[in-house]
């Protein structure tokens, strides 16, 4: 590839990131309703926490609880959104009307998914930050031991994984204009509960723990808790690092190659444009 084409390439990543942008700037209202929703959400785990101590007798660290609770909600907020940015990148495009220019476009597919990517890590990112600094308001996060350069390393890592599966489940919206997107919600729950968000996986059947090996969210959540909670460094959390590494490594190209043959199968249908 030339420099040229390179450049090309580099120009419409930064416009579709900006696009998106734009498009939540629209959609604002309906934002701010989701991080309402979130932050909700995640003071609700951290009074959970915070509840157990009245059924406690005074032995059990509530605060460490607290924390988990906590950091398993904001942790997995960052983590669906990623994913479902990801996944619902073909229900925007027909919503907005506007599949058949981007399908058009003069750019190639892993440019234009990958730069949906670029949007969804930048605004996980920021909306995690901002749920963190609102939740702090509700409790008094002890962050002392915490080593953050791990958890962020952690966090980049992991990033790739859900990327891959969001790329996958892209594909049913994409294949289904009529149910993909609710099907993508579902696989969702079915991650959030193999998981381990809000418990540790081996309170689970031992099939489920089987399956949640498979999860990168499980490796994510892992290590982020051993991170934050414990102050291990990243060379320490290498337990989690190394299937985070290797299921990315697999995801993000599977993920970016199964979208291509299935637009292909798609357009080759005629249910690309189709929006019911």
């Amino acid at each position: 590839m030339s420099v040229q084409a390179i450049v090309q390439e580099m120009r419409a990543s930064w416009a579709f990131i900006v696009r998106n942008f734009n498009l939540s700037k629209r959609y604002w209202k309906w934002e701010l309703v989701f991080l309402v929703y979130t932050i909700a959400n995640s003071v609700t785990m951290g009074f959970i926490g915070k509840g157990v101590e009245s059924f406690s007798d005074g032995s059990f660290d509530t605060n460490y609880l607290i924390l988990y609770m906590l950091l398993g909600s904001i942790l997995w907020g960052y983590l669906s959104v990623l994913f479902a940015i990801v996944a619902e990148t073909v229900a925007w495009e027909r919503w907005e009307e506007t599949i058949e220019y981007t399908f058009m476009a003069p750019v190639k597919r892993a440019t234009h998914l990958l730069s949906v990517c670029g949007y969804a890590i930048l605004y996980g990112i920021l909306r995690a930050g901002l749920i963190l600094l609102v939740v702090s308001i509700f409790f008094d996060l002890n962050l002392a031991n915490a080593n953050l350069l791990s958890a962020a390393g952690i966090l980049a890592v992991a990033s790739f994984s859900f990327i891959g599966l969001g790329m996958v489940a892209a594909v049913l919206p994409l294949i289904s204009p009529e149910k993909g997107v609710q099907v993508v919600h579902i696989f969702q729950a079915l991650l959030l509960m193999f998981s381990g968000v809000y418990y540790e996986i081996t309170v689970l059947p031992d099939w489920m723990q089987k399956v949640a090996k498979l999860s990168p969210a499980t490796y994510a959540l892992a290590g982020m808790r051993s991170a934050i909670l414990h102050g291990k460094s990243f060379s320490e959390l290498w337990s989690q690092v190394w299937p985070l590494i290797f299921l990315g490594a697999v995801l993000l190209p599977f993920g970016i190659y199964f979208f291509s043959v299935m637009e292909f199968w798609a357009k080759k249908k005629g249910v690309l444009k189709r929006s019911g």
